[in-house]
């Protein structure tokens, strides 16, 4: 029958070897570690990445102005591009009026299937160029919390790797000592002589 003993390696014992008492440490610091220190880790990264991308977000809304704008061009001609998971869009002209100035034309980003004399929503840079809108609140938490899980999967991953190494010292050690212990018991169990 095959039963385990909680513990046994804290326990004062013949059998136990200087590598059980070290694997014993280790397993406690790396449960201490995965508990208390990715999470840790995870957090400040996600804090640190917060604060830059809205920083981003804050220049990018500084940088960029939102214009209502008509096509004027035909966008049914221009071939639709996807990118990155938006909706498809295509290359068209469009006119706006600046405040306090005339009418502007520009090529620009519309949504595929726009016809002439929609009106669209653009972003513009300073330059006056047709630009991505800035980036949202949402898209500023997306970013915290994906940064946030990568460097705690990051921390969690070390961890457990540096674990898998002294683990594997620890067992070669243990084998070495019983390697060692068997060479001076078997010739009083076989009663030969080396």
């Amino acid at each position: 029958m095959r039963y385990r003993v909680r513990g046994w390696r804290w326990r004062r014992s013949p059998l136990r070897r200087r590598s059980d008492v070290v694997e014993a440490w280790t397993v406690l610091t790396v449960t201490l570690l995965l508990l208390l220190v990715a999470p840790l880790v995870g957090v400040l990264a996600a804090w640190w990445a917060h604060d830059g991308a809205r920083t981003v977000a804050r220049e990018q809304r500084d940088d960029r102005r939102h214009v209502r704008a008509e096509v004027i061009g035909k966008s049914a001609d221009a071939v639709p591009l996807a990118q990155g998971g938006r909706q498809p869009s295509a290359r068209t002209t469009v006119r706006w009026t600046e405040p306090g100035g005339g009418p502007r034309t520009a090529t620009a980003r519309v949504p595929a299937g726009t016809r002439a004399g929609d009106t669209v929503d653009l972003w513009l840079d300073s330059r006056g160029r047709s630009t991505a809108p800035p980036a949202s609140g949402i898209a500023v938490w997306q970013h915290t919390v994906t940064i946030g899980v990568c460097a705690a999967g990051g921390a969690v991953a070390v961890i457990l790797l540096g674990h898998a190494v002294v683990r594997r010292s620890a067992m070669r050690r243990r084998l070495a000592e019983w390697e060692q212990e068997w060479a001076q018991t078997e010739p009083d169990w076989s009663h030969r002589r080396a």
